[in-house]
Parts: C-alpha cells; sequence; structure tokens
C-alpha cells in the first residue's frame, strides 16, 4: 500500500510561486506514474501534470504549460510541483497521484490518492 502526503499550499498574489511537494511512503517500489492533479469548488478534478518513471515523460495541461515544472527526487521519494506565474484561475485543491500503471495524458489505473493541498491565488 502506498500513502501520498502533499504539502506546500498556500494563498498567494497573482504572478507568484508556490512549489508542491508529494512524499510517497509504504510499497513505492512498483509506481510506474505519478501526477498532479487538481479540483476547483464546482468543477470536476482535472490533470495538471504527470511523469511516467520508466522514460521520464512530462506531459501537462494546457493551461500550465510554461508555468508549471513537474518533477522528483527519487531518493527523497518525493515528487514536486514547481508553479510560477500563479493565477486566480490556478485556485484549487492540488492532489498528488501514484499508479503501477498509467497510459496517455491522464489515465492512472487504480491510482493512490493524497489527501490534498490547498492553494488560493487572489488577484
Amino acid at each position: 500500500q502506498v500513502q501520498l502526503m502533499e504539502s506546500g499550499g498556500g494563498s498567494v498574489q497573482a504572478g507568484g510561486s508556490l512549489r508542491l511537494s508529494c512524499v510517497v511512503s509504504g510499497y513505492s517500489s512498483s509506481i510506474a506514474c505519478m501526477g498532479w492533479f487538481r479540483q476547483a469548488p464546482g468543477k470536476e478534478r482535472e490533470g495538471v501534470a504527470r511523469v511516467f518513471f520508466g522514460s521520464g515523460s512530462t506531459y501537462y495541461a494546457d493551461s500550465v504549460k510554461g508555468r508549471f515544472t513537474i518533477s522528483r527526487d527519487s531518493a527523497k521519494n518525493t515528487l514536486y510541483l514547481q508553479m510560477n506565474s500563479l493565477k486566480s484561475e490556478d485556485t484549487a485543491m492540488y492532489y498528488c497521484a501514484a499508479a503501477e500503471f498509467c497510459a496517455g495524458a491522464w489515465h492512472f489505473q487504480s491510482p493512490s490518492w493524497g489527501q490534498g493541498t490547498q492553494v488560493t491565488v487572489s488577484s
């Protein structure tokens, strides 16, 4: 069983930056892919960024391309999301996800989820 714990959320002004972290614990050797998703009030959860461990392939939602960067530190079992040039529309609860199999842009098979970390961007 894999446990995920996000941190790093907060309140920032538009144009500011935040770095989210997701620490992985438990049986993590089987993880093949991880990603960040977000959910704003009244909206469905959407994919933000994801990485395939084997190939290192990354993928970003169009809305965050050029502003957000996903990365991982395997030695620390931690996934990061560097968010720059934040906009009010980035306000959401951000969730970390991990799975043993992923395909395409956002298909995570039976993912594990963290509890989420809130990001609020004021204009």
